[in-house]
């Protein structure tokens, strides 16, 4: 999708440090000056397949009004040891998109960061609420721009699925839990879990620890201020070991969703042959009900809020991807240019219409995005404001929070597999964690 012509040409000229909207005749987006003619941005990320895709768009939007030729590298969920490497070989790309709060903070404390340019943290101070310039920001200082944004605080289903229940969507944790075991009476188990990739049973701790604990001690755990042997840690976890003892709650116990993966957690409850009734996770749940299942979202896939536990607050946790400019990219001036021109509703506006992507920016026109759930999705996002918090094991240290058969993935899947004693389970986490934060 190409920039309009006029209003969003001039906007974004101005996001890009051009001088000449408004004066002389109108110049056509994309015909005007090419500021960063033969120039080439490097830019890293985790992303593939149809997300990558999606971003191409954005960059092509950004090469058709600046002249600049963009690439992409893909680096798999093992980016902070991609760009490491490309950094320590004398390859660093100019951009990278980080998808933890965590990573941020380390490049930055590692001295591989620039700081962002003035135009760029004022577009930041206009367009995004605090908390994501907050998420942003180490030592005071704003490297971080916040272009894509997840809301974890979804739980998706058939409609059909409901309706031969004779369910409706819940309006509490306990009501959920219900729900689920209606559901799984009518002859499907409530909700597939997919407890191969530990990331989506952080998630599920999460929300259940938001709603019963509030946003001050979530800060405080994310934060590592409090323990993990906690009292709130240990009463959450009790809330989910509940549901994960439940073999009507959960496809194929504990085991069974051990050997399965997030696409397949999707593929259980919107594939041909149904065998879930739910699934929990963040706004992506419908892309991939969409692109891999044909799924028409707002009809035949449809989402509920996650609901408050025991009288808490609904929570809203989430997720995103900052842009960061490295010191030792070839072109890191013309990657800052990048990140102006993100900053701007319009280059959000260029994803929004494609699906897959909610973005934090305020300034961004609802009818940007193409239905009516992800509307409702980004408005939700949009109005928790301060309120939103990101993903906790995102802010962690990789060691705990993002890799793969370590740290909280690894101790969740133990507790999936086993949720027989939460408390013991928090002696293992906050002893993880405390070495992770340590280190």
């Amino acid at each position: 999708m190409r920039p309009r012509i006029s209003l969003i040409g001039c906007s974004l000229a101005l996001a890009l440090g051009a001088t000449a909207c408004g004066g002389g005749p109108t110049t056509p987006a994309g015909e005007g000056k090419k500021e960063l003619s033969g120039q080439t941005v490097t830019v890293a990320g985790v992303w593939t397949g149809t997300e990558q895709k999606n971003f191409q768009k954005v960059l092509d939007a950004f090469s058709a009004e600046t002249g600049a030729k963009t690439e992409f590298v893909s680096t798999g969920d093992s980016l902070s040891t991609v760009v490491g490497s490309k950094i320590e070989g004398g390859d660093a790309p100019d951009v990278v998109m980080v998808p933890q709060v965590g990573v941020l903070k380390q490049f930055a404390e590692s001295g591989w960061l620039e700081p962002l340019s003035a135009k760029t943290r004022k577009e930041a101070a206009t367009n995004f609420a605090e908390v994501w310039q907050e998420y942003g920001t180490v030592d005071d200082t704003l490297y971080g721009l916040y272009f894509k944004a997840a809301h974890k605080s979804t739980v998706w289903y058939a409609p059909d699925t409901f309706e031969q229940a004779g369910v409706e969507p819940p309006k509490s944790y306990e009501e959920m839990l219900e729900t689920g075991r209606t559901v799984a009476d009518s002859g499907l188990p409530a909700f597939a879990v997919a407890g191969e990739d530990g990331w989506t049973l952080t998630d599920w701790f999460e929300n259940i620890y938001l709603s019963q604990a509030g946003p001050e001690r979530y800060d405080s755990l994310a934060a590592h201020e409090i323990p993990w042997t906690d009292d709130t840690v240990v009463k959450a976890l009790t809330t989910l070991g509940e549901l994960f003892a439940d073999k009507e709650l959960v496809a194929g116990g504990g085991s069974g969703a051990l050997r399965t993966d997030f696409p397949t957690s999707i593929e259980k409850v919107f594939g041909s042959d149904p065998e879930a009734g739910m699934v929990y996770e963040g706004d992506f749940v419908g892309a991939v009900a969409k692109e891999q299942h044909g799924k028409k979202i707002g009809e035949d896939a449809l989402f509920f809020p996650f609901p408050a536990v025991e009288g808490g607050g609904a929570p809203v946790v989430s997720g995103g991807d900052a842009a960061v400019v490295l010191k030792d990219g070839r072109n890191k001036k013309a990657g800052m240019k990048l990140l102006e021109y993100l900053a701007t509703p319009e280059a959000a506006e260029v994803w929004a219409a494609e699906g897959g992507f909610l973005s934090p920016n305020t300034r961004l026109d609802m009818s940007s995005y193409g239905d009516d759930t992800a509307r409702a999705t980004a408005e939700s996002l949009i109005e928790a404001g301060d309120s939103v918090r990101f993903d906790m094991s995102d802010q962690a240290p990789a060691a705990f929070g993002g890799t793969k058969g370590v740290g909280e993935w690894k101790i969740l899947q133990d507790f999936l597999r086993d949720p027989s004693d939460p408390k013991a389970t928090a002696v293992r986490l906050e002893a993880a964690a405390a070495k992770a934060y340590k280190g």
